[in-house]
């Protein structure tokens, strides 16, 4: 009886080390994720801010690294080419060449 209990004790103790081992598995799997998100949103931040600088420089957008779509009245879309993709929502102020976000927003295809 005794051996019984010793074994069924050992066979629990082995199947919570083995629970442990994949539960650290998905652990690093989570946290290497979200550092390749994290590096893949800040390259398409990037992106959009060099758009974003040059928006009044028409020359300089032509060989840019996203897309640029006229919204009417001073306003454009911008969206990013990289994976993840997204897209802002900038007003272009004429009078001092200079662009403000109204919103941004992640662009799921």
């Amino acid at each position: 009886m005794i051996i019984a209990w010793v074994l069924s004790l050992l066979t629990l103790l082995s199947m919570l080390a083995v629970q442990l081992e994949r539960l650290v598995a998905l652990e690093l799997l989570s946290v290497n994720t979200i550092a390749q998100s994290h590096q893949g949103f800040m390259t398409a931040e990037k992106e959009i801010l060099a758009c974003e600088k040059h928006l009044s420089n028409t020359a300089v957008l032509s060989n840019s690294t996203c897309h640029i779509q006229s919204a009417g009245k001073n306003l454009w879309l911008i969206s990013s080419t990289s994976k993840p993709s997204l897209e802002i929502l900038v007003f272009m102020d004429e009078k001092i060449q200079s662009p403000y976000r109204i919103n941004w927003r992640q662009k799921f295809e």
